[in-house]
Formats: structure tokens, C-alpha cells, sequence
């Protein structure tokens, strides 16, 4: 390229139906590719989520679904596990088929941190996730196998092997061993 050439930008990133995106004031954002193990920790805890919320008629969980969080810019976040009670969205009133983005605020949002993750982004987002009504983030280090446990900004918590990871008063009464989260069971 010679001196006085000028670069094209970038190529604006537009989702097909493979992609998994998130939308950051206004603009469509490629999310990372997930690992296979972090994808598998996904799956274990919103199943394990949906279980209790369903035998306790209290909620349902969601896995890698896009919601619209009410915030000044235009956010639509993608947890990789979301809980979202009957409160919030009661029993029967299911997100409506043909919108890409959920419009309702989870009551937890979890991440589960993948290689190839930006710390930036991920601190980005819990903040977002509190100012739009989220009110507890759990965010699971596969490698570490710890569980840093967001009340707010300024109360977080970590669990490990041996301790419990509880729904505190947002999923009241669920707990789930973290040593089971990280380990299959039979």
C-alpha cells in the first residue's frame, strides 16, 4: 500500500443464521466462539435451572437467547444462561416467535468465560446487565473452576469445589454443589 492509500474500514459484521450476536448501540457484535467445555457448563446449569424453576413453578431458564435490556443506548445482550421468573414474565406468556430479541430483563444472567473472551467486554456487560434490572450475574471460570458470584457492582462473592452455588432471593431455594457443576455425575 502506498504512503498516501487509505485503508478500507472494516466490513460492518452482519448476522447470518449460524451467528450468535449481540447488539452494542445500535451495531450487530460478532460473540466469540465458545469452548466445547464452556458450551457443556451452559447446557448443565440451565438444565439444572429449568429443573427447579419448573417443579417449583417459578420461572424458566434460557440458553444463549438475546434480550432487550432497557438502557439509554440500544442493547440487546446474549447470556449464555439466563433465568427470567413468572414476575417478570408470567406462566404462559412465551417470547413471541418471530423477534429475534427477548423483551424482558432476566432476573440472573450468567457468563461463562471462554478463551476467547475480552475481560473489557465481560466487565462491560455485568455492568450493563445491573444498570437494566439484572439482579444477580453469576460469571463461571471453567479453568479455575470458580464461580464469581455478582450481588451488585460492589458485593461479589466467589464459590469453588466445595461450596454451593445458591439463588440467593432471585431463585429462592435453588442451590447446586459447584463440584457438580464442574464434574459429571452420575
Amino acid at each position: 500500500m502506498s504512503p498516501t492509500a487509505v485503508a478500507d474500514p472494516p466490513k460492518a459484521f452482519v448476522p447470518d443464521s449460524e451467528s450468535l450476536y449481540e447488539i452494542v448501540n445500535g451495531e450487530f457484535v460478532e460473540k466469540p466462539t465458545v469452548a466445547a467445555f464452556s458450551a457443556w457448563l451452559a447446557t448443565i446449569l440451565s438444565a439444572e435451572i429449568q429443573a427447579f424453576a419448573r417443579k417449583h413453578r417459578l420461572g424458566r431458564a434460557a440458553t444463549e437467547t438475546l434480550f432487550h435490556l432497557n438502557l439509554p443506548s440500544k442493547k440487546d445482550r446474549r447470556p449464555d444462561v439466563a433465568y427470567v421468573s413468572f414476575d417478570r414474565c408470567p406462566a404462559g406468556q412465551l417470547p413471541p416467535p418471530d423477534d429475534n430479541a427477548w423483551n424482558v430483563v432476566p432476573d440472573i444472567a450468567v457468563e461463562v468465560v471462554s478463551p476467547n473472551n475480552d475481560v473489557q467486554d465481560l466487565q462491560e456487560k455485568i455492568a450493563e446487565y445491573f444498570q437494566s434490572g439484572v439482579r444477580l450475574v453469576w460469571v463461571i471460570f471453567p479453568r479455575t473452576k470458580i464461580v464469581h458470584v455478582y450481588r451488585s457492582l460492589k458485593s461479589i462473592g466467589v464459590v469453588g469445589d466445595g461450596d454451593v452455588l445458591d439463588g440467593d432471593d432471585v431463585l429462592p431455594g435453588f442451590q447446586m454443589a459447584v463440584h457438580d457443576l464442574f464434574h459429571e455425575t452420575a
